[in-house]
């Protein structure tokens, strides 16, 4: 997960991900850096725009809410089923965001 933050961090900051400013990073946070990791997340993100995939993800997380909302809230569902579900739905959202970042 770090190596995900460190590309974040430096595509946040305007800098090129590339192998060796994200090993530049994941070694500044004192983690000892994997180069196979390194190469797998930067050949998983040749393809990816990631302000387009930043965008997306909250509305991934944020739809099942929206739907809910508009469906007038369910009144018969009780406390503990609702946060069964809103556990899937939060789940479901950080398996499609780290399918995107391998």
């Amino acid at each position: 997960m770090e190596y995900v933050y460190a590309a974040l961090l430096l595509h946040k900051l305007q800098k090129e991900v590339n192998e060796e400013n994200v090993s530049s990073v994941v070694k500044a946070s004192g983690v000892e850096v994997n180069p196979a990791q390194v190469k797998a997340l930067i050949a998983a993100l040749a393809d990816v725009n990631i302000d387009e995939a930043i965008k997306a993800a909250p509305v991934a997380a944020a739809a099942p809410a929206a739907e809910a909302s508009a469906a007038g809230g369910d009144e018969k569902k009780d406390k503990a089923e609702k946060k069964a579900d809103a556990g899937k739905s939060e789940e479901q959202a950080l398996e499609g965001l780290s399918s995107l970042f391998g």
